[in-house]
C-alpha cells in the first residue's frame, strides 16, 4: 500500500508552490490553439522549457518538426511520460460563458477541446516534480518526456515506437483530462488507422476521341475528362454504400472523412487535376481495421477508373490496441487517493451557473458532474465502461497512446476536467461550452494539479519502492508472452523508415500580406458565407 514518504510529500508541495506557474503555461499552450502536425510555438515552448530544467532535447524528433525527445538523469529505472499540445479545427473559443470565437482569425479557426493543453501541463508537472525530488534526495533513474503532436490523427506516437524511441524504457505514465478521476483497469483504447487518398487527372486529352468533337479548338464547349473532384466524390458516395458492408454493427468500429484538396480554383471548363481526402477509423481489433482498409482501397481505385485519374494511397498512421497493466492501475489510484480527489472553487461554480443561464435554463447550485469531484475506483469505471459493449469486445475508442503500452508497463491515468450536468437527459451542450471552460484556469486547475500529483507519486514509487516496478514489468512479460518481441507482443505497424505525413495540406495558420490568419483567410463579417437560403 502506498505511503504519503518524504520524497511524496515534498514533490506535493512543490506542485502547490508552482502552482501560478503551470496554470500560466496551460494558458500560454491554450492561447497558441495550434492544429496537428503544425504547433510550432508550442513545441519550442516546451523544448525550451526542459532545456532550461536541464534535460537534453532532441527537437523533430523522428523525422517530425514539431515532435521532442527528452531526457534527464542517470542509470536506471527509465520511467517515462509526455506531452500532447495540438488544438482541433473548427472549435475556436473565448474564455467567456456565450459563444464568441478567437478574435483576429476565422471563426472556425482551431481551438483545444480535450484541452490538451492540460494534458502536456499534468504531465509536464508531473515529471519536473518528480525530478526535483531526486535532484533533493539523490534519487537515481532517468526520466524521459516526450513531445507528442498530432495525437487529432494518433500521429506521433506510432512512429516514435517505430523508429525505436521507447526501446529501454521501465514504465510510462498516460495521462488524459476526462470527465472522472479514476486509472483504466482493462478497456484499453483501441486501434486508429488512417490513410489519405489522392486521385490526379494525369491525362485529360485521352478521355475522348477528338474525331468525334466537330468542333476541336474550343475548349470551353467540348467534353472533358471528369477528374479529381469527381473521383473524390465518387469515393465518398461509394464509401458510404459499401459502409454497410465492412463490419457488422457491433465492436463501436468508426468510419470519418476529411476533404484536405478538392481540385484547382476555377470555373473554366478544365479538368480538375488532384484531389485528396482522408479516411480515419476506429476498430477494437486489428482484422476489423485491415477489413475497412480494403474496402477503401477497392473504392478508391474503381472511382479512379471511372473519372480519368490515378489513385494513390498514403498513410497516416496505423495504431495497435492498448495492453493494460493491473499492477500500475492499482498503484496509481492508491496515489490518487493520497492526494485527495479535487474540488472547484467559487469562480469556477460561478462561471458554470453563467453559462447555464446564458443557455436558457436554471443555473444549479453545482452545476458540475458529481463524478468530476470524487474518485472512481477501476474497476467501477470499468463496469461504467463496459454497459455497452459486447462481450467480445476488449478495447474501446482509440488514442496513440496505445504504442506506448507494448514497448513498457504503462497506465492510463484520468483525472478531471469541467463538464457541466445537463438539465436533462436528452441534453447535449454545445462544443463552445467545453471549449470555453478549458480557457478558466479556475475550472481547469483542480484536475490538472490533482493528476499532476498523482504522476508525480506513482513515478516517485517505481522509483523508490523495487517491488511495484517488479510486479508491473511482471505482468507486463506475462501478457506479452516474454516482454518486447515475445510470443504474444505486437510490433510496431509502422515501417522504422516510416516518413511521417508532415507535408500534406493540414489545416495551420499562415502569415499572409495581410498579417497571420488561419488557412481560411479572415473574413469581413462572420464566417464569409454570404446570405442564409
Amino acid at each position: 500500500m502506498p505511503e504519503l514518504t518524504q520524497h511524496k510529500r515534498f514533490a506535493l508541495e512543490w506542485i502547490d508552490e508552482r502552482a501560478r506557474r503551470f496554470s500560466d503555461w496551460h494558458m500560454k499552450i491554450w492561447n497558441y490553439h495550434e492544429p496537428a502536425w503544425r504547433e510550432y510555438k508550442s513545441a519550442k515552448a516546451y523544448c525550451e522549457l526542459l532545456r532550461a530544467e536541464g534535460f537534453t532535447v532532441e527537437e523533430g524528433s523522428g523525422g517530425m518538426p514539431t515532435a521532442f525527445a527528452a531526457s534527464w538523469g542517470k542509470g536506471g529505472p527509465v520511467l517515462g511520460s509526455y506531452a500532447e499540445y495540438d488544438a482541433v479545427p473548427g472549435n475556436s473559443q473565448q474564455p467567456v460563458p456565450y459563444p464568441a470565437p478567437r478574435e483576429g482569425v476565422h471563426p472556425w479557426a482551431a481551438g483545444h477541446t480535450d484541452p490538451h493543453s492540460q494534458l502536456g501541463t499534468t504531465a509536464l508537472a508531473g515529471v519536473l516534480a518528480t525530478k526535483a525530488t531526486m535532484e533533493k534526495f539523490n534519487l537515481e533513474g532517468t526520466l524521459k518526456f516526450f513531445g507528442e503532436p498530432a495525437e487529432k490523427v494518433c500521429g506521433s506516437k506510432p512512429v516514435h515506437a517505430a523508429k525505436g524511441y521507447f526501446d529501454g524504457a521501465d514504465a510510462f505514465i498516460s495521462y488524459h483530462p476526462h470527465f472522472t478521476n479514476t486509472a483504466i483497469l482493462d478497456t484499453q483504447c483501441g486501434s486508429y488507422w488512417s490513410a489519405v487518398f489522392t486521385f490526379e487527372t494525369l491525362e485529360p486529352e485521352k478521355w475522348i476521341d477528338k474525331s468525334l468533337v466537330p468542333t476541336k479548338h474550343t475548349s470551353h464547349a467540348a467534353a472533358r475528362c471528369p477528374g479529381a473532384i469527381d473521383a473524390l466524390c465518387l469515393m465518398y458516395t461509394m464509401t458510404k454504400y459499401t459502409k454497410e458492408a465492412m463490419f457488422p454493427h457491433t465492436g463501436t468500429w468508426t468510419l470519418n472523412e476529411f476533404v484536405m484538396v478538392a481540385g484547382d480554383a476555377t470555373s473554366d471548363n478544365l479538368p480538375p487535376r488532384f484531389s485528396q481526402i482522408q479516411y480515419s477509423w476506429r476498430a477494437p481489433v486489428l482484422g476489423i481495421q485491415q477489413q475497412i482498409y480494403n474496402v477503401l482501397a477497392n473504392n478508391a481505385r474503381n472511382a479512379a477508373a471511372t473519372t480519368g485519374c490515378r489513385a494513390s494511397v498514403r498513410w497516416v498512421t496505423k495504431t495497435r490496441v492498448g495492453l493494460t497493466n493491473h499492477a500500475l492501475a492499482n498503484l496509481t489510484f492508491e496515489n490518487m487517493k493520497l492526494v485527495g480527489a479535487p474540488k472547484f472553487d467559487d469562480e469556477a461554480r460561478k462561471f458554470g451557473r453563467d453559462i447555464q443561464k446564458n443557455l436558457g435554463f436554471e443555473p444549479m447550485d453545482s452545476p458540475f458532474l458529481d463524478d468530476a469531484e470524487r474518485l472512481m475506483p477501476p474497476q467501477e469505471y470499468e463496469t461504467y465502461l463496459r454497459r455497452a459493449l459486447p462481450e467480445w469486445q476488449l478495447n474501446y475508442t482509440s488514442d496513440d497512446y496505445v504504442d506506448y503500452t507494448w514497448h513498457a508497463p504503462t497506465v492510463r491515468v484520468l483525472s478531471m476536467r469541467p463538464r457541466l450536468k445537463p438539465p436533462n437527459d436528452s441534453y447535449e451542450y454545445p462544443a463552445w461550452v467545453n471549449n470555453a471552460m478549458g480557457g478558466l484556469p479556475a475550472a481547469i486547475n483542480p484536475g490538472m494539479f490533482f493528476g499532476a500529483k498523482t504522476i508525480a507519486a506513482t513515478l516517485i514509487d517505481l522509483l523508490t519502492v523495487p517491488e511495484h516496478l517488479k510486479r508491473a514489468q511482471d505482468e507486463f512479460k506475462q501478457r506479452t508472452g516474454g516482454g518486447v518481441g515475445g510470443s504474444q507482443w505486437v510490433a510496431p505497424l509502422l515501417p522504422r523508415d516510416f516518413d511521417p505525413p508532415v507535408d500534406l495540406r493540414w489545416p495551420e495558420y499562415v502569415e499572409t500580406v495581410r498579417g497571420p490568419e488561419w488557412w481560411i483567410p479572415t473574413p469581413h463579417a462572420g464566417s464569409g458565407a454570404g446570405d442564409p437560403l
